[in-house]
């Protein structure tokens, strides 16, 4: 199975493809879109794009977008969500289930830890996906996305197949 990780922003918003077959995970891709645009609306057009583009090249079967960091900037954490829109909508369009992880939830899962910083993320992407070289931290961050959405589908599938036995 091929799982989309997203880490959605509006000036960075990182990418990350793994497949996955049965516990093993193989890095496929990553990278970083990089909106085009002054005003909101053609940023946030542009991202639909540059996403868009990414979910045709790979066809992934899964994905999954980090939750919204809330901070003390009301206005900033408004537009990561609009950002956050745009990532939970085009894999939608294309017919896919959508995973929402917070941010500790991902970290925990990948690192061990929900208050891991960006370079243990980092290192721990490294480590579970060999020869992975993300092109940036965001793209980190999506990697780790998709690690964690991997993970519960392999749960939920070790669950369903419990229940189906019973």
């Amino acid at each position: 199975m091929r799982v989309l990780g997203i880490d959605p922003g509006l000036r960075a918003c990182g990418w990350g493809v793994i497949d996955m077959d049965g516990h093993r995970m193989r890095h496929v891709a990553n990278g970083t879109c990089r909106p085009d645009g002054v005003d909101m609306a053609a940023r946030l057009l542009s991202l639909h794009g540059l996403l868009s583009n990414v979910l045709t090249t790979h066809a992934p079967h899964a994905a999954a977008v980090e939750q919204t960091f809330v901070n003390r900037d009301g206005a900033g954490t408004l537009k990561l969500g609009q950002a956050r829109g745009i990532a939970m909508l085009v894999p939608a369009q294309a017919g896919l289930t959508v995973g929402e992880y917070a941010p500790n939830a991902v970290k925990k899962t990948v690192v061990g830890v929900g208050h891991a910083d960006k370079g243990q993320v980092l290192h721990m992407v490294k480590m579970q996906l060999p020869g992975c070289d993300p092109d940036s931290a965001d793209a980190a961050d999506a990697l780790a996305v998709a690690l964690c959405h991997a993970a519960h589908l392999q749960t939920n599938g070790r669950l369903a197949a419990a229940v189906a036995r019973a």
